[in-house]
């Protein structure tokens, strides 16, 4: 949850003053803080008796009592001093949003890792497993965000999805998508294309198609969108070609056996602080 502080005498006065945390007393407050849970944009802990200051905002993690547990591990590829990279499971989400605030890989690394200054790189969708990159301190964080700002970062991904035999020959699928607030699907529309994808099939299985996919821009659903404008739709999407109510429920009732069979399977990159070439890839699989 974001706070605008406003003009109280400290950050607990600003806080026991906010309607959506009624309920919460000082000692809830001081529980929270002790854990590392309030802190600054940069993943600094505040302290309540901090002095409020204007247009700043505070972050405090809450428990929710409705937030279902993802019972799968967050495994770690590497670490140094500067960056963290991990395995995502599905189903969790990169950051805290909407009902999803603990069980997210970024609350969970900085518990793990006991550090309010781990901060994601890039994003994956919820649904979605794989390769996932964190730093770990602010100094070094836009250089390794520009990776993926400026598509310097090669990223692999992995599908599983019914056979198109001739989809073996690489195709390149191109177009215009957008986003708006409140609607769950993107959408293609008339415009300069802004989505580029490479799609390949790799391998067939008895479960069906093992494809390759290489994202060329970043859009949201891009992926999930082109496999199913190829009319072959990633098994367990929720979403695309059609929306499927029944399915995108079940994690909410603790039911994670139909998982979108789509992974970040691989990221490589040249290390902005050393110039080292850096390659990781999943260990998790979409048959």
């Amino acid at each position: 949850m974001v706070l605008r502080l406003g003009p109280a005498h400290t950050v607990a006065d600003c806080l026991l003053a906010t309607p959506s945390l009624g309920g919460l007393t000082i000692d809830d407050l001081a529980d929270r803080a002790a854990r590392g849970e309030i802190v600054d944009a940069d993943g600094r802990r505040v302290g309540l008796d901090d002095p409020a200051r204007m247009n700043t905002s505070v972050y405090l993690y809450r428990d929710l009592p409705d937030e279902t547990s993802i019972p799968f591990d967050l495994p770690i590829l590497y670490r140094d001093d500067a960056i963290v990279v991990v395995d995502k499971p599905h189903f969790l989400a990169t950051m805290p949003r909407g009902r999803h605030v603990t069980q997210t890989a970024l609350v969970r690394l900085r518990r793990e890792l006991g550090s309010d200054l781990v901060s994601p790189a890039h994003r994956l969708d919820r649904l979605t497993a794989g390769v996932l990159l964190f730093t770990l301190r602010p100094d070094v964080r836009s250089a390794y965000q520009a990776l993926f700002a400026e598509r310097r970062a090669d990223k692999e991904y992995r599908a599983l999805a019914p056979v198109r035999a001739d989809l073996i020959d690489p195709v390149t699928i191109s177009n215009r998508i957008e986003k708006t607030a409140g609607d769950l699907r993107a959408r293609v529309v008339d415009g300069e294309a802004n989505a580029s994808s490479t799609i390949a099939l790799l391998d067939q299985t008895v479960s069906g198609g093992i494809y390759r996919l290489q994202p060329h821009t970043g859009r949201t659903h891009q992926l999930r969108m082109h496999m199913a404008q190829l009319g072959v739709g990633i098994v367990g999407d929720p979403l695309y070609p059609d929306i499927r109510p029944d399915l995108a429920e079940l994690p909410d009732h603790g039911d994670f056996t139909q998982p979108l069979r789509l992974v970040a399977h691989s990221l490589g990159f040249d290390d902005p602080l050393t110039g080292e070439r850096r390659e990781f890839v999943s260990g998790r699989s979409v048959a």
